[in-house]
This record gives C-alpha cells, sequence and structure tokens, in this order.
C-alpha cells in the first residue's frame, strides 16, 4: 500500500505499479479471481483482513489504496470498516461518482485512493473529517508514498528519485520500471522503494497493472517466496453496480 508510479502508455493505456510495505504474515502467495456485482475483478488478497490494495476489473476500472493521507495519523481503533475491504466495496458501486457520494466514510481511518475508471484518473483522500477529491491528467505521470511511513522529506526524495529515473528512461516500458520499483534508493532500507524495517514491516510485493484498450494484465511478485503470477482480463466497457 506504500509506493505507486502511475506511467501512461499511448492514448488509453498506462502502466500502474504498486510496491507494499506490510507486516510479512499478511503477504498474499498469489492473485484471487472473483465475480463481483457482475463484474471480473482481480486481486492479491491480503491474508488476514481478506480485502486488497489494488484490485482490476474487466468493466474498465481499477482502484489501489495507500494508507495514510497527507501526514501520518494518530491510529484509533477500532474503525468501521478495513481500507481493504473498502477497496472491493468501491466496485459495488456503478460509478467512482457514486461510491464518493454515497458510501460511508465517517469512521475509517485515513488512506488515499487512486482511481481509474473509464479513461478517467482520480485521487481521493481522506483525512477522517473530510473528502478530498482530485482528478488527474491521464497523460501525465505521477508517484505517491504512504504518509504514514515516509515524511514530507522522504516523499520528495522519492519523488525526485522518480523524476531521475523519467529523465534517464524517455522511451520506457513496464520491465524499465518494474526495475525502479525494486532498485531505487540510496541504500537506505528503511526509506528505499523496497524497503524492511527490522522485518516488522518490509516490502512484502511489487503488483504492476498494463493496461491497453482491451485489456488489463495484473503481474504479481511476491517478494517473499519469490514467486510471480500473472492474470489478464478483457475490458467489456460496460460498469455494473449492485447498489
Amino acid at each position: 500500500m506504500c509506493t505507486v508510479t502511475y506511467l501512461p502508455q499511448g492514448k488509453n493505456g498506462f502502466i500502474f505499479t504498486s510496491n507494499r510495505d506490510e507486516a510479512p504474515q499478511r503477504s498474499p502467495q498469489r492473485i484471487s479471481r472473483v465475480e463481483l456485482a457482475g463484474q471480473a475483478l482481480v486481486f492479491p488478497r491480503d491474508e488476514t483482513a481478506g480485502g486488497t490494495w489494488i484490485a482490476i476489473s474487466n468493466a474498465n476500472r481499477m482502484a489501489c489504496i495507500l494508507n495514510g493521507a497527507f501526514e501520518k495519523h494518530e491510529r484509533r481503533p477500532p474503525y468501521r470498516r478495513s481500507r481493504g475491504l473498502m477497496a472491493l466495496d468501491f466496485f459495488d458501486f456503478p460509478s467512482a461518482g457514486a461510491f464518493l457520494q454515497e458510501y460511508t466514510f465517517q469512521g475509517m481511518e485515513p488512506f488515499t485512493m487512486v482511481i481509474y475508471e473509464r479513461g478517467d484518473l482520480w485521487e481521493f483522500r481522506w483525512d477522517e473529517q473530510q473528502q478530498h477529491i482530485r482528478q488527474l491528467d491521464t497523460t501525465q505521470t505521477y508517484i505517491w508514498s504512504s504518509a504514514p511511513l515516509y515524511g514530507p522529506e522522504i516523499r520528495e526524495r522519492r519523488e525526485q528519485w522518480f523524476n531521475d529515473w523519467k529523465a534517464a528512461h524517455p522511451n520506457f516500458d513496464q520491465e524499465d520500471i518494474l526495475h525502479f520499483h525494486h532498485t531505487a534508493g540510496e541504500g537506505d532500507s528503511w526509506n528505499d522503494v523496497v524497503m524492511n524495517r527490522n522485518n516488522i514491516v518490509r516490502t512484502v510485493s511489487v503488483t504492476s497493472i498494463l493496461k491497453t484498450d482491451k485489456w488489463m494484465d495484473m503481474t504479481y511478485h511476491d517478494l517473499l517466496s519469490d514467486a510471480i503470477g500473472h492474470e489478464k482480463i478483457i475490458l467489456k466497457g460496460e460498469v455494473v453496480g449492485s447498489r
């Protein structure tokens, strides 16, 4: 849930990659594929809470969650619902607009959610008090880092690593950005893109989505076992929800 990049690929495509920094026992070993609200959903399922931090749908939708909104917050459990289950709840709604208007965010721990839906890209932050919604330009590049784990100085440093990588890779592909997600940093195990804080919290996986106008393909690299899985879904276009 902790380091995310978005890179445009042509008119209707992108590469979206997420490093998950979490307790090792919560790391899934495979990609799940389920039917939900008339959609085929593909996602790695959290071993503890049953939710996910990143999911794609054959209705041309994607949701990705990072812990925290703008700054590190004080945890005050119990919370109404886990953020990982909320990521799956998103696909119950027929549109991102309906989700943002109708879902109960009060009682949820702060988060940042990146949403892609039928050509639109959104950044949504919840700070325990109010929503902060920003529509993003799908032709631009973006990087996010989890606020609870990385302070402003470290987040800025990571943005600079990303900018340096882009300058060195004007004609990038998925393999190039995966290399960034596996190696970027300065040799600081606490703050590099693949991090490890005394094995209590560490980067447990790298998930990358390659989207074209016809399909989305998810690659899931479990760093604990070094296993790699793939799942592809063919896009059908329409959005179906149960709410």
